[in-house]
């Protein structure tokens, strides 16, 4: 059933990915990373617009798959996606917040899991496409660089350069993290001394 679903949209070439992107982002059971290796597999030198066209789509069908989740909320999920994958993203969202976004867009767990949680838990939409924005296109782009640069032979390591970016980039997000943390208790300090002043000085 999977492999006749992909061998169906690969039949359309770029379009395929872009339907396929969209639908993976609300609720087709199959992550997009299939189609993509295999059509870039079949001309590497159109893996970069492969990716982007699946980048574009993921972002597009984002905010509905978000919208659907917030409309027939959190009681309905387990009737529309698997038991493990819910436990899985539920756990991501109470261990690690808003990071569940950015780090889902790496794991096996497809994505949609992810975009119907945030609608069904209410994270803030912005925030979603935002963190979404980052890790889908280090997801889609990997896969297209890889290809367009070392052709077939990325096939092999699609896999392990996934795993790398992830560790690398996780480190970056926490430090961006503390950052904005650090900055925004900054401000709230600046803003209660400078309240202080002005009660004094009444």
């Amino acid at each position: 059933m999977v492999q006749n679903t992909l061998d169906f949209l690969m039949e359309y070439g770029i379009w395929g990915v872009v339907i396929h992107s969209f639908a993976d982002a609300i609720i087709f059971p199959i992550p997009v990373f299939f189609l993509q290796v295999s059509l870039s597999m079949i001309d590497p030198s159109h893996a970069l617009w492969i990716a982007t066209a699946g980048y574009i789509a993921c972002l597009l069908g984002t905010p509905v798959g978000y919208f659907l989740g917030k409309g027939l909320g959190h009681s309905v999920l387990y009737k529309i996606l698997k038991k493990e994958w819910i436990d899985s993203a539920t756990a991501m969202f109470q261990k690690r917040g808003e990071m569940a976004v950015f780090i889902g867009a790496f794991t096996p767990i497809p994505f949609k899991v992810f975009t119907i949680m945030s609608g069904c838990l209410k994270f803030p939409l912005w925030k979603l496409i935002g963190y979404a924005a980052i890790g889908r296109a280090v997801k889609f782009y990997l896969v297209g660089f890889l290809f367009y640069f070392y052709g077939r032979m990325a096939e092999n390591m699609v896999n392990n350069a996934s795993l790398y970016v992830f560790l690398i980039m996780i480190p970056i997000l926490l430090i961006g993290l503390w950052i904005k943390k650090r900055w925004n208790k900054r401000r709230e300090l600046l803003a209660l001394s400078k309240q202080t002043s002005d009660d004094s000085s009444k």
